[in-house]
């Protein structure tokens, strides 16, 4: 792509081999392109990872992406440059965006998750609950600092909190496929503590 990189693993000690993998990858390209570091499971969410991978970040720009393939690379850096945009997100209802490999139950979660928060929060943008973006380094920093959410509910958030300070949000259609190892942490629990995140997020913004 002809932009310098490094690439931040988070890993929050599960048996899926990640660790193994890094290590692999490390060798290959280098200490200097693939910065590894470990979490403690009991700590981790979305907004944990973040924290510990913008420590060891030295870029202007952050690109936040699943490590399990279910993400391939898209024009992200080509849109932020047309709009000059603070944050670029993924979307798969928009465009040509989609998701393959889901069962029906997985699809209807995931729809009527984006519809009701479309509804309740109206934040101008199509698609809250992925979680492929960029973001410019301070922006994501200064949103880390507003968001209190944890989980499934903390993506929704960051997009929320964005348009609460002004920030830019463009948009890239991707076509999400669904992870080729591992299972999807996604359970009632989840649903639940999503329900209650929009709901608080709702009563105060």
């Amino acid at each position: 792509s002809g932009n310098d990189f490094e690439i931040i693993i988070i890993d929050d000690g599960s048996p899926d081999g990640t660790q193994e993998i890094a290590e692999q990858l490390e060798k290959i390209y280098g200490s200097d392109k693939i910065v590894m570091r470990e979490i403690m499971s009991v700590l981790f969410s979305s907004g944990t990872a973040y924290i510990h991978g913008m420590k060891h970040a030295t870029g202007n720009f952050i690109v936040i992406m699943d490590a399990d393939l279910s993400h391939h690379v898209s024009q992200y850096f080509i849109k932020q440059k047309e709009g000059n945009f603070d944050i670029v997100s993924g979307t798969r209802y928009k465009g040509n965006g989609g998701v393959y490999g889901w069962d029906l139950k997985r699809k209807l979660i995931s729809r009527g998750a984006n519809f009701i928060t479309q509804v309740l929060l109206r934040p101008g943008a199509s698609d809250l609950t992925g979680s492929f973006r960029l973001y410019r380094k301070e922006v994501l920093q200064k949103l880390m600092e507003k968001c209190v959410s944890k989980g499934y509910v903390f993506q929704m958030e960051m997009i929320v909190r964005a348009r609460q300070l002004g920030y830019t949000i463009g948009e890239v259609p991707i076509s999400f496929v669904d992870r080729v190892y591992g299972e999807s942490k996604l359970g009632g629990n989840e649903i639940v503590s999503f329900l209650k995140g929009l709901l608080t997020l709702f009563a105060t913004t």
